[in-house]
């Protein structure tokens, strides 16, 4: 029988902990909340909805991009040099957002977001790599990704509130007195890390190749539902990204000190860690994209209900993954990162069931068991991904795991949509019927997605934590 976890940490880990849940819990908190108030944005700008989706499609481009550059930086000029950056860059942001006199002000702010965010999430996993022996690395990372769940679960719900209370602009002020708090904490109480490959050049030619193949990918999954997947737009980004992703790989294979160490990817545990977090996330965004779907458009819930009965998986993930990181300390990644996939197809599988008359009682358990599983998933993950690669690469390897997040995410909605649309286009739009066929055709996707994804983690064999 496995033993609840005890975080025997010092009162220095638990101060860098701190410093480092203020920034994870910010900034998932401000990628949730801007989703949620699209709408206000909308009618105050009084612009259309494909103009102020760009605050969004802006932001996730950017992020993916920059990912591996910046965390490239981090292991040439300091982990902790950079997040600090970021976060300053990412609180300056903030205030430009909120002070945008039109839309597109509004998404120049956000761009300048995602460079600071980017350096958060690129250099986060890195710093508590390095500052926790590797028997606990299970432990800090989940409860990070505890932080993370608990600012996607606050965001839809803080982010209203705001919005309706003291305008649009609240939402990304907020960020300064939180963001400046987290500066100083980081500041004070993350140690200094010398820089490990400050000796290395800077791979600039794999940094921009990267950066514009990935957002042409992006872009085009992203935009295919709204340009059309057969239009010359789409497709020439589909194929430019190709040319210019493969030019990169190639840049990365003949360089000295390249932006990513292809050579990283021979080691099985980091090549299967870094493919199934990018299922997972696409398992996971499916389900958040056709959810309200099924429940507003299929069933007529009201969007604060949907947006209630929806935090039963981001609760259930916040609950489950310090638990899941403290086990894998003990037994490996293997074993729950396997049972949290197959969970999470169970869950995806149990609400591609459901029908017109479903009642909650049977909606929320099937989100719960999406949640369960990936937060069985997640932070075992995490700990095999980090562990896997040298002293010297980690900041490379926390852009590598931050990108198959941002990556997965892309590809869940603009997959799953595809699939959704080409599903509703059989029968009426506003038919409740039709609706739920077509979230039930996404779901299907999505579950198998899931099941390939517990193969993959099975595969990587059991790693021992305790030589990581």
């Amino acid at each position: 029988m496995i033993k609840p976890p005890k975080y025997n940490f010092t009162r220095n880990q638990w101060l860098i902990l701190l410093a480092m849940g203020v920034g994870t819990f910010m900034s998932a908190l401000d990628g949730s909340v801007v989703n949620t108030i699209l709408p206000v944005l909308q009618n105050h700008f009084q612009t259309d909805v494909a103009t102020i989706e760009w605050v969004v499609t802006v932001y996730l481009l950017l992020v993916s991009g920059l990912l591996l550059s910046v965390g490239r930086l981090g292991d040439l000029r300091g982990n902790k040099n950079t997040y600090v950056a970021g976060f300053i860059l990412f609180v300056l942001s903030s205030a430009l957002c909120g002070l945008a006199p039109r839309p597109i002000f509004l998404i120049a702010g956000r761009g300048l977001q995602a460079f600071g965010a980017a350096m958060l999430f690129a250099n986060s996993p890195a710093i508590l790599t390095k500052n926790f022996p590797a028997i606990q690395r299970g432990q800090v990372l989940g409860l990070q990704g505890m932080m993370t769940y608990l600012g996607l679960t606050t965001g839809p719900f803080l982010g209203g509130w705001l919005a309706e209370s003291f305008g649009w602009q609240a939402v990304f002020y907020i960020n300064v007195p939180v963001g400046l708090l987290a500066i100083l904490l980081s500041w004070f109480f993350i140690p200094e890390d010398k820089p490990v490959g400050e000796s290395e050049p800077f791979d600039l030619w794999g940094a921009v190749s990267f950066m514009a193949g990935l957002i042409a990918l992006l872009l085009g999954l992203n935009q295919g539902h709204h340009w059309g997947w057969g239009s010359g737009v789409v497709l020439g980004l589909l194929s430019a990204s190709l040319l210019i992703l493969g030019a990169f790989i190639w840049i990365e294979a003949h360089s000295k000190a390249p932006m990513l160490d292809l050579s990283l990817f021979r080691n099985r545990i980091f090549r299967t860690s870094s493919a199934s977090p990018l299922l997972n996330y696409i398992c996971v965004y499916s389900v958040l994209f056709l959810l309200p779907f099924y429940l507003i458009r299929g069933r007529g819930f009201s969007p604060s209900q949907t947006g209630l009965i929806l935090t039963s998986q981001p609760l259930m993930m916040a609950l489950t993954a310090p638990l899941a990181g403290a086990i894998s300390d003990r037994i490996g990644s293997q074993k729950p990162t396997t049972l949290g996939m197959v969970i999470l197809a169970t869950g995806i599988f149990w609400l591609s069931r459901l029908g017109l008359q479903a009642p909650i009682a049977q909606i929320v358990p099937g989100l719960m068991l999406c949640g369960l599983g990936t937060g069985l998933f997640v932070a075992p993950n995490n700990s095999a991904l980090m562990g896997a690669a040298p002293l010297n690469r980690q900041g490379i390897a926390s852009g590598v795991l931050a990108l198959s997040r941002t990556t997965g995410m892309v590809l869940g909605v603009g997959l799953t949509g595809a699939i959704f649309t080409t599903a509703l286009a059989s029968g009426g739009e506003n038919d409740p019927a039709t609706i739920v066929q077509a979230v039930k055709a996404g779901m299907v996707f999505a579950g198998g997605t899931a099941l390939l994804a517990a193969l993959i983690t099975y595969s990587r064999g059991n790693d021992s934590p305790m030589k990581n």
